[in-house]
């Protein structure tokens, strides 16, 4: 598992800037509205009332604790459904190397004649010649996370699971699978759990199963030295990524992505844990 991740998957070596230097170029799907001052005025006062009347009915709602902490065996719990509709699609963004000015790989996420979600392209492994980028070849799809009032994220609560569940219909290429977590704090922007997704090619549809403690911890997109579990209340996003250096078309088709309660997982880390001691 780690010696496929780092000489794969190394998708920091895409951008050599850090987080202090300028950020990448905003690319707009199409031109910001140009409103003026008394437009602009009406346009918050409008989104305050709304979000008040949001957080009114979220204080309202009474929260079912008992569930929380309730584990039902082999239940499933959809979490990302592609039903055919575009709300469906609403809920994902793309992006790829193509986006920031650092490769010319492609990217699409579009719905099927069945309802279901396709998620396909062209990688491209070719290096622009820029003088900044060292390795190009990379296509993500991430959903987008949820909100409460005041725009705050709400971070998904898994709490009582310990699976999380794909059905997929691959083309036997490598995908990343990644899990999120909430960034409140700016320590943690770049955390994430990855793990490797093999796909089989032709008609059939493959349903995934991944333990929670079969994801490997990684800063900056390279594997941690010390593992640490996921934290179940703390997974914002979940993203899935094709880096795998080989240029050429992919297709990934998604019916849905669950979690799921297995009572035979009873390990929070399928990873030995070492003392590193530094000097």
């Amino acid at each position: 598992m780690f010696r496929l991740l780092k000489p794969r998957l190394s998708i920091s070596s895409i951008n050599k800037r850090t987080i202090y230097e300028k950020p990448w170029p905003v690319v707009y799907d199409k031109e910001p509205e140009k409103l003026n001052i008394l437009q602009k005025f009406e346009r918050v006062k409008k989104e305050w009332k709304g979000e008040w009347k949001k957080n009114v009915q979220e204080l309202r709602s009474k929260p079912r604790w008992y569930e929380q902490y309730k584990p039902v065996s082999y239940a499933e719990k959809v979490v990302w459904k592609f039903d055919g509709t575009e709300k469906s699609l609403d809920q994902w963004i793309v992006n790829c190397d193509c986006d920031y000015g650092h490769g010319y790989s492609t990217a699409k996420l579009e719905l099927s004649s069945n309802g279901t979600g396709i998620f396909h392209g062209v990688l491209d492994t070719t290096i622009p010649k820029n003088g900044q980028t060292t390795a190009s070849g990379y296509c993500n799809i991430t959903s987008t996370p949820k909100l409460k009032s005041f725009k705050r994220i709400a971070p998904n609560n898994w709490l009582r699971y310990n699976e999380l569940v794909l059905r997929v219909r691959g083309d036997g290429r490598c995908y990343l699978i990644n899990l999120l977590c909430d960034k409140r704090f700016d320590v943690t922007r770049l955390h994430a759990h990855n793990y490797l997704m093999y796909t089989r090619g032709g008609p059939h549809w493959q349903v995934v199963r991944i333990p929670f403690s079969k994801f490997v911890f990684t800063n900056k997109a390279q594997v941690h030295e010390i593992q640490f579990p996921i934290v179940p209340v703390n997974v914002s996003n979940l993203g899935i990524t094709i880096a795998d250096k080989i240029s050429g078309p992919f297709r990934l088709e998604i019916d849905h992505i669950s979690i799921c309660f297995n009572p035979t997982i009873f390990e929070a880390s399928a990873y030995e844990m070492y003392k590193v001691y530094r000097g």
